[in-house]
């Protein structure tokens, strides 16, 4: 029974958190603090709040790609036999390698934001009229950011379910034989 149990529980978990909090962070810090009346108020609060993520982010990647790699030794056998089990662990080597670029690239936005926070913002990623160049860059890139994150780690435990169909006793005996 334990097989791959805690390896699956760690990548699973991981991608879960990722996509939850990314996800939460777009629709409910961003858009609760850009709530706030003090304009200052919305870029600041949001900044914290992402700060306080962070850890838990790094955590969360840290027991996917551990999970990832534990799944990968633990699979290694249908991985090089099974059909199309190579190619989904490629695919979605990649995309979390990508999501994870991407949430960096955020934090880093999310950074200058908080540096710029006095100069407030009509929202936590909308600039105010007259705010910096600086403010605004950030606060433009980090927009499209806070919705692209969700879609790539959703997208990730999406091929995540996939592999865990593949490793139905029938999808695995039609994947080595070739049988559909």
């Amino acid at each position: 029974m334990a097989g791959n149990l805690l390896a699956r529980s760690a990548h699973d978990l991981g991608a879960a958190a990722w996509f939850g909090g990314t996800l939460m962070g777009a629709v409910g810090l961003n858009g609760a603090t850009g709530k706030a009346k003090d304009p200052r108020e919305r870029t600041r609060l949001s900044s914290l709040g992402w700060a306080k993520w962070t850890p838990v982010q790094i955590g969360a990647f840290v027991a996917h790609a551990a999970g990832g790699i534990g799944l990968i030794y633990g699979n290694k056998g249908r991985l090089a036999k099974q059909e199309g089990v190579g190619a989904n662990t490629v695919i979605k080597s990649v995309v979390t390698v990508a999501g994870m670029a991407l949430s960096l690239y955020a934090g880093m936005m999310g950074k200058k934001v908080a540096e710029l926070a006095e100069q407030g913002g009509e929202g936590a990623t909308e600039p105010r009229p007259g705010a910096s160049d600086d403010l605004a860059k950030a606060q433009s890139k980090l927009k499209m950011l806070q919705w692209a994150l969700p879609v790539v780690s959703g997208t990730v435990v999406v091929l995540s379910a996939h592999q865990g169909e593949m490793q139905r006793p029938t999808n695995v005996l039609d994947g080595i034989f070739g049988r559909k």
